[in-house]
């Protein structure tokens, strides 16, 4: 296994020996039930027989938190789960998802979908309502939008993540974005809110209407940053707003950024998503507060052993919660490494064409 990265955060020092969390547990879930064709009669059965023909039927476990993770709640999803064990993190919740493989890259839940809080992953929300009510062409620096009073105060905040901004500065909209997106600036995120809906209440009611419209029943947002421990949500929930944003060619394309500039401010400014650019991860966001412990919710590039590229989503939620915001996205971001290598190792392994007939049955 290649080494984890060491993970930086840019409101810390960094950590020297990151705790990696997510030791190798396959998932107890259950394989769908292959079709099997029934034999008409005795002499076809024990053809069969003779012919060493070996069917083995499962069907789901009824008990315990498998690899749905559903806590006794019903997860459509696990009906339709490859066989397949991944390196599942070992505390928290997950979800992933391959693209372009059907129902058979839907690789399912593990741990229990109950709401807990996403911290900064929040601010993917924030990102697909601004870029569905103001999108913008690929290279285009979109309206300018001033920055107020409140989001220039917040520069200074000694508790939470900010970028610098002066007052009555005019960025750009996709600068906003790499803004708060990449350094994770909570005072662009409430700029970002205050400048599509006049407030952040109202914009906020938007997110949870696009929550709702996205299927997200176990999502509540209470604000545009993710600061508020009151903002929270499952892993599968989470995994269907990673689906529709990567859609938007201009968040892949932010979110795939290392680092980005602050006008005015001299160098560079880093990604919190240290994973970027190892194993194949191309984007996504970081989380991380005390209530939250460490949140990462990735999307990575997956080939098959044909040699065409899937994207393989995935969400990491509540690693190291009651620790330090720091700790707690150590342990997110070494447990989704491990997930990620796992992931890219199945679909090599398995490529397109076999995973639609472990599917159907058919080979």
């Amino acid at each position: 296994m290649r080494p984890v990265p060491e993970f930086r955060d840019p409101d810390t020092e960094p950590v020297q020996q990151p705790v990696i969390v997510g030791p190798w547990n396959p998932p107890s879930g259950a394989r769908r039930p292959r079709r099997v064709p029934v034999a008409a009669g005795a002499a076809a059965l024990l053809t069969l027989i003779v012919l060493g023909a070996l069917v083995v039927i499962t069907g789901r476990d009824g008990g315990g938190e498998g690899a749905s993770g559903s806590g006794g709640h019903h997860d459509e999803r696990s009906e339709l789960r490859p066989p397949v064990s991944l390196p599942w993190p070992g505390e928290g919740q997950a979800s992933v998802l391959v693209e372009g493989l059907g129902d058979g890259g839907d690789l399912g839940n593990r741990g229990a979908q109950n709401p807990v809080p996403i911290a900064s992953v929040a601010k993917v929300m924030t990102a697909y309502v601004i870029l569905r009510d103001h999108p913008l062409r690929v290279g285009a620096s979109g309206p300018r939008i001033a920055v107020d009073q409140q989001a220039s105060d917040e520069s200074v905040s000694g508790v939470e993540s900010s970028v610098p901004l002066r007052l009555g500065q005019r960025l750009g909209e996709r600068r906003l974005l790499e803004l708060m997106l990449i350094p994770s600036g909570n005072n662009v995120a409430r700029l970002l809110a205050r400048w599509d809906a006049g407030t952040q209440e109202a914009f906020v009611a938007k997110m949870n209407r696009a929550a709702e419209d996205l299927g997200m029943d176990r999502t509540t947002y209470t604000g545009a940053s993710g600061i508020e421990p009151t903002t929270t949500s499952t892993s599968g929930d989470q995994l269907k707003l990673a689906r529709e944003v990567m859609r938007d060619p201009v968040f892949r394309a932010v979110v795939a950024q290392p680092s980005t500039t602050v006008p005015g401010v001299p160098g560079t400014v880093l990604n919190t998503n240290t994973l970027l650019g190892t194993s194949g991860v191309i984007g996504l966001k970081t989380g991380s507060s005390t209530p939250a412990g460490g949140a990462l919710m990735w999307a990575a590039n997956a080939p098959d052993r044909r040699g065409h590229g899937h994207l393989a989503l995935g969400v990491v939620l509540h690693q190291r919660p009651g620790t330090s915001p720091q700790e707690g996205l150590n342990a997110a971001l070494g447990a989704s490494h491990t997930l990620v290598e796992g992931v890219r190792r199945w679909v090599a392994g398995t490529g397109a064409a076999s995973a639609a007939a472990d599917l159907s049955g058919d080979r």
